[in-house]
């Protein structure tokens, strides 16, 4: 399969034009094979700077393109930190033509920031299908402790192997099945904020998000059946997911309140110090964890609502300890000053529809045990008792609305 990525620019009904850097996306047995092939009709040529991890490069089966430079990092411990990353480019012997990176999506923020910051082109070489983010020109990185997703560099091209991520580990793969399921939450925070604040939303990108959801909850009843899972509908289903995000250049459509969750895991903050888990992992738990609580809201017919207050700092310092600055300054100008509580009380029915599209936690539970997926806080390392307080904890770290950070104006 190659996607066509044309069919989703130009002028679209929001109003807006809307444009993709990535041009080809190859899912397809054998790619690897054709790599030099691919790079030629992307207009890709010269000295290039392949990135892989320990792991990556020792993949039986995999066919390791040419290159200018190979730079092999050490898996172990491997994660995506700015400080990292620009230690890794001081092992550069010179400023490449193009970079690839071959890998998850930790060695994709490792290739994609440092292309950026280069201004040279970048290829992503997938060999799982664990996450959205190979599409993306989003990158997830810990600057100073806390996790930022800022714009960055999508790819010119994407070649994934079917040969290569079929042999992943089927954890990974359900982990990725994970991360696409999680749209039932981010795509109800998205309608619900344009609804509340008049938020820009887009028709198209939203039914991109849409199409990637259905066909990878599609995919998640055939491995609940025992069927072999179709890598190229579940490869599918995540580049698009992804190319919502580079549309966008934010991953609004992609991420909602669940994602916070996993940032937790990877910020370590009070309560979170032992927790542990695959990203996907992570968001799968968070996807239950929002499911729960937007359901048990939309019990109410009605709700009453109170004043806007900013986060209390002492209990931001309890929580977040060193992090502290980093998210006071995250919440200056907090989204929740912009909402008209009485409009907010009077969309409160069209709310309860957007959540009553999204299945039970219940629904999603029994899904992710029979799947063998992680699906509660101590499947992550994470003491149960927290239980909601994880919600206003994770609804902290990012200044972007969802209904979990409404809450706050809410009654209970």
């Amino acid at each position: 399969m190659i996607l066509d990525t044309s069919k989703y620019t130009g002028l679209c009904e929001c109003g807006r034009t809307h444009e993709l850097r990535t041009k080809l996306v190859v899912c397809e047995a054998g790619a690897l094979q054709k790599f030099d092939k691919y790079m030629q009709d992307c207009g890709l040529s010269g000295f290039s700077t392949i990135i892989y991890d320990t792991n990556t490069y020792n993949l039986p089966g995999v066919t390791r393109p040419a290159a200018g430079q190979e730079i092999v990092l050490d898996a172990a411990g491997l994660h995506s930190e700015k400080g990292l990353i620009e230690n890794m480019m001081k092992d550069f012997v010179r400023k490449p033509d193009y970079v690839v990176a071959v890998g998850g999506g930790t060695i994709m923020d490792f290739g994609r920031y440092s292309a950026y910051q280069l201004g040279i082109p970048f290829v992503a070489v997938p060999t799982i299908v664990s996450s959205d983010g190979f599409t993306a020109n989003i990158c997830s990185i810990i600057i100073d402790g806390q996790k930022k997703s800022i714009p960055m560099l999508a790819p010119d091209a994407v070649i994934c192997d079917l040969n290569v991520v079929s042999s992943a580990p089927e954890f990974l793969t359900v982990a990725g099945v994970q991360d696409i399921l999680a749209k039932y939450i981010s795509i109800a925070d998205w309608k619900i904020a344009s609804l509340v604040t008049g938020e820009y939303f887009c028709p198209r990108v939203c039914a991109m998000a849409q199409e990637a959801l259905d066909i990878m909850a599609g995919c998640a009843e055939e491995l609940r059946r025992g069927e072999k899972p179709d890598h190229e509908r579940l490869a599918y289903a995540q580049m698009l997911s992804g190319l919502t995000m580079q549309i966008l250049s934010n991953s609004r459509a992609a991420s909602g309140a669940e994602h916070l969750i996993a940032h937790l895991v990877e910020m370590k903050p009070r309560g979170f110090e032992n927790a542990h888990g695959l990203h996907g992992e992570c968001v799968g738990v968070g996807t239950v964890i929002c499911a729960e609580e937007y359901h048990r809201l939309a019990m109410n017919e009605t709700i009453e609502t109170k004043p806007f207050e900013p986060l209390d700092r002492q209990w931001v310092e309890y929580v977040f300890g060193s992090m502290t600055d980093g998210i006071m300054k995250e919440n200056e100008n907090d989204v929740l000053m912009t909402v008209d509580t009485e409009k907010l009380r009077n969309c409160w029915p069209e709310i309860r529809r957007i959540i009553s599209e999204i299945p039970s936690a219940d629904e999603i539970r029994t899904l992710f045990k029979e799947i063998g997926a992680k699906y509660t806080l101590s499947d992550l390392g994470i003491d149960e008792s927290l239980g909601r307080e994880v919600l206003k904890i994770s609804a902290a770290i990012r200044n972007r609305m969802t209904l979990c950070r409404l809450e706050r104006l809410i009654v209970e």
